[in-house]
């Protein structure tokens, strides 16, 4: 969902919320400025900067194909999933199970400064309601290091417990909404920022980030700098019928969000016994 659609969104919640009678010339209320701001300044969902980017070619057609197993893997079955934000609110995860969604990625921080605050209930109602959950951070390279980073995304929410249901947190690299693609920095200073975020959050929480990420992107802005595909379980965005080609290091991906429309879909490259394993370390 671009960000117009999501501002629009709010801003008509915020409305209702606020009562019918308010009068067509009346200027916004600081309430609706304020999710205005928080939407246009701070919060990214995963793949928006992707889709901006990259665009969103998935069918109907495509998304069945998503579901089934990918014969070239030797994968017996799939899990279906999707990921959420603050533009989401309070989520009706009832539903969505009903749906056949298993697993969720919700939205935890950006930089070192944004914090979800619809976190908790998008968290704790997913797993309330059975799904394997984990947490993800918007990665802005340019405003901190890759430790920092890590450290303010465990502190609000994206660490890891062995508990069979807490998915290792994930780190979102893609496009960057404020400007230069790479956010200014080299291959080699953007592995670098990766490899720090990855190797704290290791040391903290004791297991390693999922990474999630284009092949375009990484191509461009990591290259061959940095190899993680002995550590970190793969998430790639490709809106179209195949995943395609994927980043250097990684023979495999682990989990595919394979479309935004009408939200943003993910399969897991696995029975539910594995993901499961995924989460339990």
């Amino acid at each position: 969902m671009r960000t117009s659609r999501r501002i629009a969104i709010a801003v008509g919640s915020a409305l209702l919320l606020l009562g019918s009678t308010v009068p067509a010339s009346a200027a916004p209320s600081p309430e609706i400025m304020s999710i205005e701001h928080d939407l246009q300044a701070n919060d990214h969902t995963i793949g928006s900067q992707i889709r901006r980017v990259e665009g969103d070619t998935s069918t109907p057609e495509s998304k069945a194909k998503a579901a089934q197993p990918q014969p070239e893997a030797g994968v017996l079955a799939t899990v279906a999933g999707m990921d959420v934000a603050s533009y989401q609110k309070n989520v009706d995860w009832a539903y969505w199970w009903g749906q056949g969604k298993r697993f969720v990625w919700t939205k935890a921080t950006e930089g070192t400064s944004y914090k979800n605050p619809y976190f908790a209930q998008q968290y704790n109602g997913s797993y309330n309601q059975g799904f394997i959950r984990g947490a993800y951070h918007f990665a802005l390279p340019n405003v901190s290091s890759g430790a920092a980073q890590a450290d303010f995304f465990i502190d609000n929410g994206g660490g890891w417990s062995k508990d069979g249901k807490t998915l290792p947190g994930a780190l979102d690299m893609e496009y960057n909404p404020y400007g230069a693609t790479c956010y200014g920095l080299s291959q080699s200073a953007m592995g670098s920022w990766i490899r720090a975020f990855h190797d704290r959050y290791k040391a903290r929480t004791g297991r390693w980030p999922v990474i999630y990420t284009s092949t375009s992107w990484w191509s461009t802005c990591v290259g061959t700098t940095q190899n993680f595909g002995g550590t970190v379980p793969l998430w790639i965005a490709r809106y179209a019928s195949t995943v395609g080609a994927l980043p250097y290091g990684w023979g495999y991906y682990t989990v595919w969000q394979y479309t935004s429309s009408p939200l943003d879909q993910n399969t897991f490259n696995g029975a539910y016994d594995r993901l499961q394993a995924l989460a339990n370390g």
